[in-house]
């Protein structure tokens, strides 16, 4: 299911193995002995935004340069059977702020070569977006947050402590995954932040769980990609869920369960023309019991890209539309100063479009990435913004 050895390190060992070998080459690998290895590796988005009416700006557009993401991958090898990696990502705003903080931190055991064992923390099965993160996407540092909101706002970046079995069928054409864990990123929400168990609560845990079937090339591993850049021909479809009972409660003491489910379509096609085609597209549900309004609806993502296949100087361009959509019962606020907490009936509807073009140097290890966009939030009402990224892994 996974060769580890040759997929040495990368964002969690399992995703470059998910990719193969030719797209996550980066880093380095030091070997003492047969199956016995430790890869390091490390790896930025750094960005240019400039947005319409900016917080604190007045009327004015803002013009900032951010560090958003910086990682450090550590993988291992203890054996033919036992595999780990310890992955890092700063945390906070501005450089007096950041911090770092443990993002995966995770043994893998190889009981068959067809299933393994996962346990400590990482990615819980989810919707393909969140098992590529923002450094497989379309490219960018892409990260489909208004649509895929597991976790991306709080904590560990929706990764969560606990164990899942993964499993591979058909040549890797069946993937299917599933586990039990603490589901802490559920409490997480924008504007409410983590809540803790209540003792009057039972400490339930959280289930979770991914199928997924490629019809053209299969893609083995447990981490995921949202775009190959020509590498393969992929036709997929998966599906994905979890559920926490009394996994929300509010400020206010109020709980809920928790559920979400979603399906998630991914078609890349080479030699379409001068180059490849690819097209995603996601659909999610999310209950909160109606504790949370906010976080309890429908969303939708879609995405094209079209990546020529000749070379321009150091790279090959490519462009991409993107296009997210999340519509909520209601809009959920909280003053942690007065402990008001209050739920709406409207209003709760955010989207986002983007539309520009990939430099692509090297998949996923070197891309520059400008975008034009709008978005419009509960707060933010169409306001327009310019992004220029660059992804760099080593």
């Amino acid at each position: 299911m996974m060769n580890l050895k040759k997929c040495a390190l990368h964002t969690a060992v399992a995703m470059a193995c998910g990719l193969g070998a030719q797209l996550a080459n980066a880093g380095a690998t030091i070997n003492f002995g047969e199956d016995k290895y430790v890869g390091l590796g490390f790896g930025f988005i750094s960005s240019y935004n400039s947005k319409e009416d900016a917080v604190n700006q007045g009327s004015d557009r803002s013009n900032d340069f951010a560090l958003d993401s910086a990682r450090i991958y550590i993988s291992g090898s203890f054996n033919k059977y036992i595999k780990g990696m310890l992955n890092t990502e700063k945390s906070g705003g501005g450089s007096a702020g950041s911090n770092v903080e443990v993002i995966d931190a995770n043994v893998q055991f190889q009981v068959t070569p067809e299933v393994s064992i996962w346990a400590g923390r990482f990615l819980s099965p989810s919707d393909r977006a969140n098992m590529a993160g923002p450094y497989y996407s379309m490219g960018g540092g892409y990260w489909a947050n208004i649509a895929s909101r597991y976790g991306w706002n709080g904590g560990v970046i929706g990764r969560d402590d606990g164990v899942a079995m993964v499993t591979s069928f058909l040549e890797d054409h069946l993937g299917v995954s599933f586990g039990a864990f603490e589901g802490n990123q559920i409490f997480r929400f924008s504007g409410v932040g983590a809540q803790s168990q209540s003792s009057t609560h039972k400490d339930n845990l959280m289930y979770a769980g991914r199928v997924q079937y490629d019809f053209w090339d299969a893609e083995p591993g447990y981490y995921g990609t949202g775009n190959y850049f020509g590498a393969k021909d992929i036709l997929a479809i998966g599906v994905a869920g979890r559920y926490k009972k009394d996994g929300v409660v509010s400020p206010t003491n109020v709980v809920g369960d928790y559920k979400a489910y979603s399906v998630d379509f991914l078609l890349e096609k080479k030699d379409v023309g001068p180059g490849t085609f690819s097209a995603e597209a996601a659909y999610y549900y999310y209950g909160t019991d109606g504790v949370f309004k906010g976080e309890q609806g429908h969303a939708y993502s879609a995405g094209l890209g079209y990546l020529f296949q000749e070379q321009v100087g150091w790279g090959k361009f490519m462009p991409i539309i993107r296009y997210q959509k999340f519509n909520a019962d209601g809009v959920t606020s909280y003053n942690s100063t007065t402990t008001a907490f209050t739920n709406t009936t409207s209003g709760g509807t955010s989207k986002r479009f983007e539309v520009g073009t990939n430099y692509v140097i090297a998949p996923y290890n070197a891309t520059l990435t400008a975008v034009y966009g709008k978005e419009d939030t509960a707060t933010a009402s169409n306001k327009d913004f310019v992004r220029v990224a660059l992804q760099m892994q080593f």
